[in-house]
């Protein structure tokens, strides 16, 4: 492999990591605010369900339940949110993990990079 062509492959490595970091912050944004969403939504769910405001969940009427499962029936209610908290804790989680992969490349083509200078 010629000088040029690593060159080449590691600025374009470089060039993915500068997007990757772009990407993370906007999906730690977005992991943020679905963690929010979900303790927001949760909270006030359990409030409504101890100040006896009728709830219903998969067409089933919820009204004043136990209090020590109050926060169980909140969190099914809740699902939505939860979901979207864990696909944004995912997106990124998964951002990170490629970052690690590209860096990965790069070092190997620097190693690549300084094995084809000492044959020259």
């Amino acid at each position: 492999m010629e000088i040029q062509t690593n060159a080449k492959l590691m600025q374009e490595r470089i060039t993915l990591l500068q997007k990757a970091r772009g990407a993370i912050k906007l999906l730690a944004v977005s992991k943020a605010r679905a963690i929010g969403a979900y303790d927001r939504a949760l909270a006030v769910t359990i409030v409504k369900l101890k100040n006896g405001v009728e709830m219903e969940m998969d067409g089933v009427k919820v009204l004043n339940p136990q209090t020590t499962i109050v926060e169980k029936i909140a969190r099914g209610i809740c699902f939505i949110e939860k979901i979207n908290m864990e696909e944004a804790d995912a997106l990124y989680k998964a951002e990170i993990s490629n970052m690690e992969a590209i860096k990965s490349e790069l070092n190997g083509l620097q190693s690549l990079n300084r094995y084809i200078k000492d044959q020259i």
